[in-house]
């Protein structure tokens, strides 16, 4: 094209426009695909969640419990990572996919038992993402990637890894500290909640300061940090 343009000078203006527009227009499919893949996946996530049998009331609306977390997780995914990738996206969307079909009674209630029951659900669940993932059009690379998020590879070494674990910890303080504060006496509450601020990055743990968590989980959580 170059060459063309050197012995052709009266049409180089006639070339830069169409060469400019064509890189627009495939600029704009591009992205459009891509938004069309993180769409359509998201989708495939979010009808699994809709079907969890478990309800919990928001503004006197009931929803699947698994759908209100997977929104709560990525109200927070916005906040800990602006910019994060369609994997991480994903990854975090599809945390709990599908937990209610193996419940924690499932396994032995010994310490044993529930982290064999999250070593599997973690692996199960990579394995549906990735499936619903291919689904949408994303490659088996892309796919792996979800997958392997969602186990937590590599925690303390890669980033979106890090941020995954930031949001699942900072999704329970917001969400579900309350309930478990009331079923557990203090020593084991602060033992867990020293357990996942040791879990959390910086960013994680400047995030959850400023919740603005008040009365018992705020005393709790001062308490486990104090210490």
């Amino acid at each position: 094209m170059l060459l063309i343009q050197q012995h052709h000078c009266r049409s180089l203006y006639l070339y830069i426009p169409i060469i400019t527009l064509t890189l627009h227009k495939i600029n704009h499919l591009f992205t459009s695909i891509m938004s069309d893949k993180l769409s359509r996946a998201m989708q495939l996530i979010d009808t699994a969640h809709s079907e969890d049998p478990n309800k919990i009331t928001i503004n006197e609306k009931s929803i699947p419990y698994e759908m209100h977390y997977a929104q709560k997780c990525t109200h927070y995914l916005t906040q800990r990572a602006p910019s994060a990738s369609e994997t991480l996206q994903l990854a975090v969307r599809a945390q709990h996919l599908k937990r209610w079909e193996i419940p924690r009674a499932s396994y032995p209630m010994t310490k044993i038992g529930y982290h064999s029951w999250r070593t599997f659900l973690k692996k199960r669940q990579g394995e549906l993402a990735a499936q619903m993932c291919l689904e949408a059009g994303y490659s088996e690379t892309d796919a792996a990637r979800v997958a392997a998020l969602i186990r937590k590879e590599d925690l303390k070494k890669d980033e979106e890894t890090m941020a995954l674990e930031d949001v699942a910890c900072l999704v329970f303080l917001d969400d579900q500290f309350e309930d478990f504060e009331k079923l557990h006496d203090e020593e084991k509450i602060v033992g867990l909640l020293r357990k996942t601020w040791a879990k959390m990055s910086e960013e994680g743990r400047r995030l959850a300061l400023e919740m603005g968590l008040t009365g018992r989980p705020k005393e709790l959580i001062e308490k486990a940090l104090a210490a």
